[in-house]
Parts: C-alpha cells; structure tokens; sequence
C-alpha cells in the first residue's frame, strides 16, 4: 500500500507544476482533465499525510516512554499512545477504501423509475412520497431534476414517474436505492386504524450518452398517439404522446408528458438507452453482479431493501441492519446518513474481497 501511496504523491505534485504552466491553462480540455484528476487525488494525499504525521507522533510518544523516568508522566503517555494506535488504525482502514477503484459509472447522471406495486391506491401514494424524497435530496445538492415520464392517480399518487437527476457523481450516491421499498402506515381512507403494508419498486439506472450506445432506427418501432390526463382529461388535442418498441429486446417506452411529439420522442429515447445499458452491462459484467449480490445486493427491482415505518417514524436498510428513528427527516431529503453507511459498507465489502 505504501508503494502505491508514495506513486499518487509524487503524480499529485507532478500535476500542481502541471496545473501552474501557461500552455496547460490555455487548453481548456487539458486544463480540465488535469485538475479533474488533482481534485480526485487531493484527499488520499491529504490523509496520507496525516498518516505519516500520525506516525511521527507516535514514535515521539514511544521514546518519551523509553526515556522518562517519572511514573505519573510515563502513565500518561501510555494512554497517549492507545489513542493514537486506534487513530492510525482508523486512518489506515480509511486509505486503504479510497484506495479502491471508482466505478466509472458512478460519474454519470441517472434515470430514476419509481413504480407503485402491491397496495393499490396507497402504494400510489408512497410512490410520491418517494419522489418528493428524491427531489428534496437532489436539490439539497444542487442537481437539476427533469420528469421524463409520469402515470398519475387522481388522488395525488404515481403509478409510475420516470425523471433524470443530472449533477456531480450522481449515480455513485443513489445507484443503490433500486429494488423494493416497503410501506407500514394508517392509509387516509382507513377508518378503523389498521396498519397496512404496501410496496414500491424503484429503478436506478446511469444516463448514457447517444455515443455510448447504438440504436439503429430500423430497430424501432413508433407509435404516436393522443395523450390523456389523470380522470380521462385529454392533455391535448393533437396526437403528440409517443410509443417506442425496441424490436430486439422488447422494451416499451412511452411518453406523453409533452405537448411536442419530439421533445416525447427524445425523452423516451433518453429512457431506452438507459435501460438498454442496464441490459448490456449486467450482460457484460455478470461477476461484477454477483460480487454486489454478496455486497449489499443486486440493485433487483423484486428484492426488498428498505421498510418505512410511519408509526414508529422508523426507517430500515435491510441490506446493512441499519435503522434510523427519524423516517420524518428521511422524507424531506435527509438522506446523507442511510446513502454513507450503504457507500462505506460497500467499499469495505470490495476491500475484503481483494484481500
């Protein structure tokens, strides 16, 4: 590990000279990368340096036990000295997970899909209460929320939203809220106070460009088509809501929250690519999905992940046992403390596994 230290040091220090030249901040693009790269390494450098300040300390600590003579001094560096072992311990464990590799993915933009499943008209409604929470989160980071696709109920619910989250390192923070969100609350139409259990799949999936993938338009079938709003209110009068059937594999995409039929189009396009992806990296990287099985799960759209307790205002990521008491903060977008713990366990996890 040391090895592998001292290289990014040397590299962070070759890219402050670059940082600095004339020609690099004339080129944009260069000047970019180059500072893209500099940020990246700035915190495994400035640990590393804690370290190695951390070890001086405690060599100095060393010698002042070897050398004094008084009892009571000798004591108090010996207890010294324990706190400063398990701060070098935790330091250490720490290096070695910014140590792992990044997944390129993480950098990327996403596509959410969050549809209501068991529980009707109040797995409707816990559907849009799982996107108010996305979007308080994302706008508590400063990203741009855009709807590309939504099935209302005409009680305020979802049977489905489909809406991109652009922003910094996006996926990396909520690439593993897919699979299946459990609801236990009093619906507002139940008179007698019964508890019920409902159940919302949600689907998190990286934005790929046009580039990263080939659609042929051959393989394409599209269907125009009249919109129609909640209640059977017509969004419009023209047929501008859009249909498209990926011939090869199937997929269905649809759109019809445009009054344009190509802004529909685009944004069903942009949703079939991402889904399209999603097919061929599990189909590419199919050990990668195991190893996230084994990790904190497959990010499956059927396997259970969280249960949201509004009795008890108790929320639970079953994946890694954890459980918070404040299901009322976790609504409004608080989100950091569950999406920290999920990161870490799955860093530790990679850790392990190439030990």
């Amino acid at each position: 590990m040391r090895d592998k230290l001292n290289s990014l040091v040397a590299r962070y220090n070759a890219l402050q000279t670059e940082i600095a030249k004339p020609e690099i901040i004339a080129d944009h693009r260069r000047y970019k990368d180059v500072m893209r790269e500099y940020n990246e390494l700035e915190p495994i450098v400035a640990s590393y340096n804690n370290l190695l300040k951390l070890e001086q300390e405690i060599r100095n600590t060393e010698d002042l036990i070897h050398e004094t003579k008084e009892t009571e001094l000798k004591h108090l560096a010996q207890e010294e000295l324990k706190d400063l072992f398990k701060k070098h311990e935790d330091l250490e464990r720490n290096l070695k997970v910014m140590l792992v590799p990044k997944d390129p993915l993480d950098l990327k933009n996403i596509i959410m899909e969050i549809r209501a499943g068991t529980g009707g008209d109040e797995a409707a409604l816990f559907a849009a209460d799982l996107f108010r929470m996305y979007s308080r989160y994302a706008e508590s980071k400063k990203r741009q929320i855009e709807i590309l696709s939504a099935n209302h109920t005409g009680i305020g619910g979802f049977k489905e939203v489909i809406f991109s989250i652009t922003g910094k390192n996006v996926y990396a923070d909520l690439r593993y809220e897919s699979g299946v969100h459990r609801v236990q609350r009093v619906p507002v139409t139940e008179s007698g106070g019964r508890i019920h259990t409902s159940a919302v799949t949600v689907a998190v999936l990286p934005e790929v460009e046009e580039t990263e993938i080939e659609i042929k338009n051959e393989e394409l079938r599209v269907d125009v088509f009249r919109a129609g709003g909640p209640g059977g209110q017509s969004v419009n009068t023209t047929d501008s809501a859009v249909r498209i059937t990926h011939i090869p594999t199937g997929l269905v995409v649809s759109c019809q929250d445009e009054k344009s039929q190509h802004k529909n189009k685009a944004k069903a396009l942009r949703v079939l690519r991402a889904r399209l992806y999603e097919l061929e990296e599990r189909r590419k990287h199919e050990e990668r999905a195991k190893d996230r099985r084994s990790q904190i799960g497959s990010g499956d759209r059927s396997e259970r992940i969280r249960t949201y307790n509004f009795p008890q205002n108790r929320v639970t990521d079953h994946r890694i046992n954890l459980t918070l008491y404040k299901l009322d903060l976790v609504l409004l977008g608080n989100m950091d403390e569950i999406i920290e713990a999920l990161k870490i366990h799955n860093r530790e996890m990679l850790l392990k596994s190439k030990a």
